[in-house]
């Protein structure tokens, strides 16, 4: 959506001052602060974008969750501009992704304790009191402790806005294969083609648990067609300027960015750099999942991301290097067969001496409340860092294991064990609660 706004932002030069000082002065611009070590940018000229789907229950949006008080996210991207502008990758993360939330600080200036749970709890943390900086701030923090890229940018649309720019474009039209009936989307739709707008639009992207499997998944992947369906549609209505500005004010009265991002000439410029993306290069892709039944046997709610394919993804944007279609075939392949932590056998070792009798106990606790198998615990040599072992035979498994605890080094070595990856627990070893 962001490019799509700024390409149709390119055709809004030269039109009156007026119309360009009211919709420059739609956008909102939050001073986001993130704290703590950040990761490094290995590709200076690319371009990381956070876009949030903040849905808000203020004013009108109340009916959908009247008892939520704090602010709400249900979609969760990162867009990755190529430094050679010549590709894009849009990735997509669940929002019922069971993952480390960092400390942020809180509406009140608290500060929450680190824990594990659904990536858009995040969101909720920073915003308790409606302030959307510190909102954005824990997001961004959460998802760069998970993924190690580095957020350059911000932005977020809200309900009411994504309703005003379906209905600038006279609707969208949907096909869904069955009939959908969800009290939590307030939506009623029959079979079959259909032109939606306004609260059956949002309903349509909104529904989860009356379509297909009830996944968030599959939410996800309706959100995308929709979207791409609406860009080529407000790409089409470029000529038309009552549309063209209907669209483009609904659009930046929702938008709420960065303040680098906050404004006309910072979107469009932006647009100056994705424009020529041509659309074979750019590459819709979800975080490799898992259920984490599968680890977790009662819990039936959340998805975990699968590894070391989560893992090599987030290395080849870092390093800005193309998925495209091939890799996402890749991915697909692998999903088949995702390698669980359950099926990890651990062995936890203190390499800390007598200070690290109670770190075995909580690391080993700690595997144990993630899925791991710990098959025995013991002393080893002492050691100066936390390290992970393994069998060349064993690689796989030993980054899954490495990839949940992050932070701590790993090294491969034939005497490393048959069977059992191996964890040893030096001084700086510091359990964290997995919830």
């Amino acid at each position: 959506m962001g490019g799509t706004l700024g390409v149709l932002l390119l055709a809004t030069t030269g039109v009156g001052a007026w119309v360009y000082q009211h919709l420059d002065g739609n956008i909102h611009g939050a001073n986001i602060g993130v704290d703590g070590v950040r990761p490094i940018k290995f590709s200076p000229g690319s371009k990381n974008i956070l876009v949030v789907g903040s849905d808000s229950r203020a004013g009108a949006n109340a009916k959908y969750g009247r008892r939520l008080t704090t602010m709400q996210s249900d979609t969760l991207i990162v867009l990755h501009i190529a430094a050679n502008h010549e590709w894009a990758t849009a990735l997509s993360f669940p929002r019922d992704s069971w993952v480390q939330i960092p400390s942020c600080t809180r509406g009140n200036g608290t500060k929450s304790s680190p824990h594990h749970f659904k990536i858009n709890e995040a969101f909720s943390i920073g915003g308790d009191s409606g302030d959307i900086a510190k909102a954005a701030a824990c997001t961004i923090k959460t998802v760069e402790k998970n993924t190690g890229l580095r957020i350059d940018h911000f932005a977020s649309v809200d309900f009411r806005g994504f309703k005003g720019m379906v209905n600038a474009l006279g609707g969208i039209k949907v096909c869904p294969k069955y009939a959908i009936h969800d009290k939590k989307a307030h939506l009623r739709m029959k079979a079959g083609c259909q032109n939606v707008r306004g609260e059956k639009a949002l309903g349509y992207v909104r529904t989860r648990y009356s379509v297909g499997d009830g996944s968030d998944l599959g939410r996800i992947g309706r959100q995308q067609e929709f979207m791409k369906t609406l860009a080529a549609k407000a790409q089409s209505k470029l000529t038309n300027p009552g549309v063209l500005y209907d669209f483009l004010d609904s659009a930046t009265k929702s938008i709420t960015t960065d303040k680098y991002l906050a404004g006309l000439k910072p979107l469009y410029d932006l647009a100056a750099i994705v424009k020529d993306i041509p659309t074979d290069r750019l590459t819709f892709l979800t975080v490799p999942n898992y259920s984490r039944e599968a680890d977790v046997p009662t819990d039936k709610a959340n998805v975990v991301w699968q590894y070391p394919q989560a893992s090599q993804l987030f290395s080849d944007l870092a390093n800005d290097r193309e998925i495209g279609a091939a890799g996402k075939k890749k991915l697909a392949e692998a999903a088949k067969h995702p390698i669980t932590t359950r099926s990890v056998q651990v062995r936890v070792l203190n390499g800390a001496g007598a200070a690290g009798k109670k770190r075995l106990a909580e690391a080993a606790q700690q595997l144990r409340k993630l899925g791991f198998r710990v098959i025995a615990t013991g002393d080893a040599p002492a050691i100066d860092k936390t390290v992970i072992s393994y069998s060349p035979a064993l690689k796989p498994k030993g980054e899954v294991l490495a990839a949940r605890l992050s932070g701590i080094r790993t090294t491969e070595s034939v005497g490393a064990g048959l069977g059992a990856v191996t964890l040893t627990i030096g001084p700086d070893f510091v359990s964290e609660n997995a919830g």
